[in-house]
């Protein structure tokens, strides 16, 4: 299997979230759907991309972190 389609099976079995949804409510989402990763969408249901727990672990843990940042906020990385 490429590179390609292992990431695109990835984003296949992966919840698709939008990208206005706060680090907190994607870590619980991640949590509940026993996850690591989740795929950003836009507003047109677009995927736009992927995010992983550890990313948002990091993120979380910064001292300029708060809860109401959301995931379309995140720096590039």
């Amino acid at each position: 299997m490429t590179p390609v389609l292992a990431q695109h099976h990835s984003m296949a079995q992966a919840p698709r979230i939008r990208d206005d949804m706060t680090v907190e409510v994607a870590l619980s989402l991640m949590a509940g759907a026993q996850v690591d990763h989740l795929v950003l969408c836009d507003g047109d249901d677009q995927s736009t991309g992927l995010v992983t727990l550890a990313r948002l672990s990091v993120l979380r843990d910064a001292p300029t972190y708060t809860d109401r940042v959301r995931l379309r906020d995140l720096p590039e990385g």
